[in-house]
């Protein structure tokens, strides 16, 4: 899942747009430019401890349902990737972040395939996919399990998280949190570990006072 590979961005302008499954009315809090890419609980926020140490990098929603079952969907209008070796991740590029136009940003979404490696990602975003045009509420796969080649096993969810560009037209390595964005203000929830509400809550006053990157 790690964002080791720095492809080169070039113009979308030959890229022919295909038909992808699309969903519409999708969860979203008033006045947020996200919508909820998947349904289940947030059991896991922004900057929460994993392994003694504060540094998860977006957020964890766990479904109930198991494997495959639950459907994920890109949250913003954007540009999918994934990476000729990703098994169970796509990355979206926004060339226009909503709540920032002067910069872009990306969106990751990952655990989508079962432990043994068998992909949840739609058949129509195979790996070597670059620069998809989708849509908000396009499907992108399902939720899984797949760790990767961690030994810590997890239960089905969907990993999120909003990544920082380089200034050059890349993607930075998710893994570092230093390298990504609090979602809180995208979502229209705190979702900072610093005054998460628990369960997440839609509300107007959604920034913290420690914590937040923007």
């Amino acid at each position: 899942m790690a964002l080791y590979s720095y492809p080169r961005w070039q113009s979308h302008q030959n890229i022919i747009p295909i038909d992808l499954p699309q969903a519409t009315h999708l969860a979203r809090c008033p006045n947020a430019p996200f919508v909820i890419p998947t349904d289940g609980w947030i059991g896991v926020v922004y900057g929460d401890s994993i392994l003694g140490t504060f540094n998860h990098s977006g957020l964890d929603i766990f479904s109930p349902t198991g494997n495959k079952v639950t459907p994920v969907y890109a949250v913003y209008d954007g540009y999918v990737t994934r990476l000729s070796y990703w098994v169970s991740a796509v990355i979206i590029r926004h060339p226009r972040d909503p709540l920032n136009p002067n910069r872009q940003i990306w969106t990751y979404y990952a655990h989508m395939a079962s432990l043994d490696g068998q992909s949840y990602i739609i058949d129509q975003i195979p790996q070597g996919t670059f620069e998809l045009p989708v849509k908000q509420g396009t499907l992108l796969g399902y939720q899984g399990d797949y760790n990767g080649e961690s030994w810590r096993e997890i239960t089905t969810h969907l990993h999120f998280s909003i990544v920082q560009d380089d200034d050059t037209g890349h993607f930075m390595n998710e893994m570092d949190r230093a390298n990504t964005i609090d979602p809180s203000p995208y979502f229209g929830m705190r979702l900072n570990t610093a005054c998460a509400d628990r369960p997440p809550t839609c509300r107007p006053d959604i920034t913290c006072e420690l914590g937040i990157r923007n």
